[in-house]
């Protein structure tokens, strides 16, 4: 069986038995934990085992490749989960503004505020960062109907004649 499927078995059981909110405050400990010491030496692509992470974090493998699995999209260059295992080398070459707008995302504000921020992007590229963030989830209309244009529904009428037509 892979570390990742391991790692996704390993959450099921937890939740069964430890309930959703302990496992968020155990995984986002060890995560909050992780990701400031990226953070704080950013300038260098970390390489690593997912043992020796665990071992440095004082937990254990299925945890850490959880947060492998999480950071993995902000990646320079993402891993297949399913073939990494307990001693394969990692290097996380992390895209920072990537991670940043995937913290977003995600809606971790206990990770997009961590304060290894600071030395990373100014407050005004944050702010750039998150407007580009919030951009993706306005959803715009591009083929609007207009008044006198033909129906959509194909009944040969102008839309205001038919289902544009005010009840």
């Amino acid at each position: 069986m892979s570390l990742y499927k391991s790692w996704t078995d390993m959450v099921v059981e937890y939740v069964k038995t430890k309930g959703e909110k302990a496992f968020w405050i155990e995984y986002g400990t060890l995560e909050t934990n992780v990701y400031k010491d990226i953070l704080a030496n950013h300038k260098e692509a970390k390489k690593v085992t997912i043992k020796e992470l665990a071992d440095k974090h004082d937990s254990n493998v299925e945890f850490i490749m959880g947060f492998i699995d999480g950071i993995n999209d902000s990646l320079k260059t993402p891993y297949d989960l399913e073939k990494i295992d307990e001693n394969t080398e990692l290097t996380l070459d992390v895209d920072l503004e990537k991670l940043y707008f995937n913290m977003l995302d995600a809606k971790a504000d206990y990770l997009y505020t961590l304060p290894q921020w600071d030395g990373i992007f100014s407050e005004e590229k944050r702010k750039e960062i998150k407007k580009s963030y919030n951009d993706t989830k306005t959803v715009r209309n591009e083929d609007k109907i207009g008044r006198n244009d033909s129906c959509p529904c194909g009944s040969g009428k102008k839309y205001k004649k038919c289902c544009g037509k005010q009840k």
